[in-house]
This record gives structure tokens, C-alpha cells and sequence, in this order.
């Protein structure tokens, strides 16, 4: 797990990256490195006071996210969790509108009354997240539902941390799911800790996927750094699922650099765990040199990338900062009870 190429990577990946074809490989590594760039402007516009509430930031987390949206068919729904910016970009939202909701504008995807953490898109399927640990768990059994009902291909991939692994709704879901076959990926974004509980120490088994077996359903645990491997497990997954045969459950392992929010000041980990994920297991360099040395882009491309990445959030928060705020006239519209 070293940024540093492992032998075996390229022939490990030779089929699925001739597979896959270079333009969709690149397009994922430049999605990761929007995420990032995003993620660390938001740090530094909240830092400014230019945002509202807390916010929780995925730097590090970056392969988990764009390799389980792209194994995704348009169509497809996603449920995430409140440390979603990540998700929302890989599945394929506006970044502009993305930044302004983030500060809160008209502009948004929630015309600014969701913010960081209730960013959705609804027409493209993105169901959005909620501040409740695990909240996205059972609405994903409801889906699932819905799509059997309705008898169409559709699949619903829902994100969630390992806190939410040890929910009750995470079993209630799990188990209406696998009784009836339902058409869900649940993938668990195991970033080491539930705010500050390390997961050794809130399970009695090794990785958490092995719960599948308690609802007779495919469990698997996968490097939540490796882009690929994220994607071939949510790819069968969602394959198995659009087959009729039912949810599987999914383990990335991956880890976040930042604290739960920005509040956290981190009493429970070392800096010198923090370097050593980033300079050991970075997921934006590991994919990077595997396509640099499968001969997909060249050094000069892979430094570009991350030069486009930063012009774009930049003209996204240009686009944020100059639009209006919402009109507080306004501000019973969407508001059902």
C-alpha cells in the first residue's frame, strides 16, 4: 500500500486498464484531484469565516469516492453521508454550484439552505446526505424497494462511515434487503475512525464486511486507496445487483487526513500515523504513477492535471462569491410542514 508502484499493480490491473480504455482512466484521476483541490479550498474558506456550521472534509478518501460513483450506470441512485463533497463530484455535479452551496448561495443545489453537509442532486439521482450517522442506511432499503416495485435496472449505491456500522439501522437495512433482494451496494468508507473511536476498538472482528455473512450476502473488504480496486468490487456489486440477486456490502479501508470536523483537535492519533498514510499510501499518487507507468499519461500530464484542478475551483469560487444570497423573503419555499 506505498505510493511508491507495487510490483505486481500493472499486471494485476494489465486487463481491466485496457479495458477501460485511457480517456476514462485520466478522467478519474482528474476527478481526484478536483476533489482534493475542492476540499482544500474549503478549508481555507471556512478558515475565512466565508462558510457557516462545521464542515468535514475527505482529503485522503479521494479513491473511495471516484471509484465507486464511476462503477456506477447512469440512472443509478446514491445516498452519502455528511463527509460527502467527494461523492457529490464524482458523481458528476457541477462544481460551481457545488461551491455555492457550500457558502450558502442561491446559486446551489439547495439554493444555499443545505450547505456542506446537505448537498443533493436530485435530478441526477444524488439523494444527498444527512447529519445523522447511518440516516442514509435504511432510506437506501426504501429505494431499493422502490426500484423493485417499479421493475427497473436501476441500482442505489449508499456510502457510510464505520460509525454507522454499528447502528441498528444498519442491521434493519441490511437484513430488509437481503430477505427480499433488493438492489443496493452498501459501501462502508472505513477512514479508521468514528469521530475519535479508532474501529479496533468498536468491533470484535477484523474487517466489518464480514457482517455480510449474518445476512447471507456477499461481504468483501477492498484498499480503499486503490482507485481500481474500489471500482472492480462496486462494478460486481452493482453487476450482482442489477441481476436480481440482491445488495453486497462493501469495505473500502482508507483514512482521512483532516479531523471528523473543525473542531476536532485530534488527541487520538500520532502526526506521525497522519505522515505516514500520506506519504506511504496517498491515493491520488498511487494511481498516478500505476498510469504513469502503464504508459497512459506521462509526468508532464500528471503534474497538469493538478494545475487544472486548482483553475477550476478557482473559477468556482469566483462563481460562489458573486452570487446573490438567498432572499429571506424566500425562506418557507420547500418547507412541507
Amino acid at each position: 500500500m506505498n505510493t511508491r508502484l507495487p510490483v505486481d499493480a500493472i499486471q494485476r490491473y494489465h486487463d481491466l486498464i485496457e479495458s477501460l480504455g485511457p480517456d476514462f482512466l485520466k478522467e478519474m484521476l482528474q476527478t481526484m484531484h478536483t476533489i482534493r483541490a475542492f476540499e482544500e479550498r474549503a478549508e481555507q474558506l471556512y478558515s475565512l469565516g466565508k462558510t457557516h456550521g462545521t464542515m468535514h472534509l475527505s482529503i485522503g478518501q479521494e479513491a473511495t469516492a471516484v471509484g465507486a460513483c464511476n462503477a456506477m450506470e447512469d440512472g443509478d441512485y446514491l445516498l452519502n453521508h455528511h463527509r460527502g463533497h467527494g461523492h457529490c463530484l464524482a458523481w458528476g455535479s457541477d462544481v460551481k454550484r457545488m461551491m455555492a452551496e457550500f457558502i450558502g448561495k442561491e446559486t446551489g443545489y439547495c439554493r444555499g439552505r443545505g450547505g456542506s453537509m446537505h448537498i443533493a442532486d436530485v435530478e441526477a439521482n444524488n439523494l444527498g446526505a444527512n447529519g445523522i450517522v447511518a440516516g442514509g442506511v435504511p432510506i437506501a432499503a426504501g429505494v431499493g424497494l422502490s426500484i423493485k416495485m417499479r421493475k427497473t435496472s436501476q441500482v442505489c449505491l449508499v456510502i457510510f462511515g464505520d460509525g454507522a456500522a454499528n447502528e441498528g439501522a444498519f442491521h434493519e437495512s441490511l437484513n430488509m434487503a437481503a430477505i427480499w433482494k433488493l438492489p443496493v451496494v452498501y459501501l462502508c468508507e472505513n477512514n479508521q475512525y468514528a469521530m475519535s473511536m479508532p474501529y479496533q476498538k468498536a468491533f470484535t472482528i477484523e474487517n466489518i464486511s464480514e457482517r455480510a455473512s449474518a445476512y447471507n450476502i456477499p461481504g468483501v473488504t477492498v484498499d480503499g486507496n486503490d482507485v481500481l480496486a474500489v471500482f472492480q468490487a462496486v462494478s460486481e456489486a452493482a453487476a450482482r445487483a442489477r441481476r436480481g440477486e440482491g445488495p453486497s456490502l462493501i469495505e473500502a479501508k482508507t483514512y482521512r487526513y483532516k479531523g471528523h470536523s473543525k473542531s476536532d483537535k485530534q488527541a487520538y492519533r500520532t502526526r506521525d500515523e497522519v505522515n505516514q498514510w500520506m506519504e506511504e499510501r496517498d491515493p491520488i499518487m498511487r494511481y498516478a504513477a500505476l498510469l504513469t507507468t502503464a504508459g497512459v499519461i506521462d509526468e508532464t500530464e500528471a503534474s497538469a492535471m493538478r494545475e487544472t484542478a486548482v483553475a477550476t475551483i478557482d473559477r468556482a469560487v469566483e462563481f460562489a462569491e458573486a452570487s446573490p444570497w438567498p432572499d429571506v423573503a424566500t425562506i418557507l419555499e420547500g418547507v412541507y410542514a
